[in-house]
């Protein structure tokens, strides 16, 4: 068992005393934690692939980065058996000694950069991972999205005057039902859907907590996202508000779609129902963004 040591002062007019109470922290199995949102440019020629892995802490510790012994992402169109009709690979090496960031390896043979021109629509994209002596699986499907059309400051507050406000348009697909990802900067995240607006053009406020800085650029992107990568996200940000970042030190554990697969026989169910509790945290997603950016006036 690992105790925590706190220390309660307490004052008064005549003198002071310090206790000591120890509060016994139960030991608890550390998870690989998986941060592997991939953002698509489609006006650059590679997709830019930086996939972070951490380990959780005990408690109130922030996750550290951690070492896998392999990492690849498979990539291609299934067939209607499961199965890739064309694979291509990627395969990973941390990019410096001890970031637990992972690249496409310079080193190979041949270029394993995933080029922007083969990421379409219907493109399945799998995150094979080794992690102390563990196997973990993610699939999933690129998801396209729409651009901003407008992004302009306002005036208005929400709660108090030392707010920015900045207001998004964009124009829904009304194709499909559509799932969205704002990503405001600095770990501020926005889930949005389009069940009262689909096929329709839209606009919305974000409110900053602090007053901007005139001069400042604040830059915004709009992300693709399936129905279970956005219920992932508003999950997650429900918990991490205010709490240093969505992979970071969650409040409770949020499970995402990266699997423990060691003990499987068929690893093509990736949904691991007789292993519950074998899983790594954190997200695999393969996603388009578009971006504009604002100069705050005042």
């Amino acid at each position: 068992m690992k105790k925590l040591l706190i220390s309660i002062l307490t004052f008064t007019a005549i003198t002071s005393c310090e206790d000591v109470v120890d509060v016994n922290l139960p030991e608890v199995e550390t998870r690989l934690v998986v941060d592997g949102l991939l953002r698509v440019d489609k006006s650059e020629e590679f997709v830019g692939v930086r996939i972070t892995m951490r380990e959780t802490s005990v408690f109130f510790d922030e996750n550290q980065p951690t070492q896998v012994e392999n990492a690849v992402i498979n990539y291609g169109v299934l067939n209607d058996n499961g199965l890739f009709d064309t694979l291509y690979f990627s395969h990973l090496i941390e990019e410096e000694p001890g970031t637990g960031v992972y690249v496409p390896d310079p080193n190979f043979s041949s270029d394993q950069r995933i080029r922007t021109s083969v990421v379409e629509p219907g493109v399945v994209f799998v995150l094979q991972v080794t992690h102390n002596a563990k196997r973990y699986l993610a699939q999933t499907e690129y998801v396209p999205t729409v651009p901003i059309d407008n992004l302009e400051q306002g005036d208005n507050t929400f709660i108090n005057e030392d707010e920015t406000e900045v207001i998004v348009t964009f124009t829904d697909d009304g194709e499909k039902d559509d799932f969205y990802v704002f990503d405001f900067m600095n770990s501020e995240f926005l889930t949005v859907e389009d069940t009262f607006f689909q096929g329709q053009q839209f606009s919305f406020s974000y409110f900053y907590d602090s007053k901007l800085t005139p001069g400042e650029d604040v830059t915004v992107s709009i992300l693709g996202a399936s129905e279970a990568f956005y219920n992932y996200m508003d999950l997650v940000l429900e918990q991490t508000q205010n709490n240093g970042g969505i992979f970071q030190t969650p409040v409770a554990t949020v499970r995402g779609n990266v699997f423990d697969v060691t003990d499987l026989d068929n690893i093509t169910v990736l949904d691991n129902v007789e292993s519950p509790n074998d899983y790594a945290l954190g997200y695999f997603a393969v996603v388009q963004e578009f971006s504009k950016t604002l100069t705050i006036t005042d």
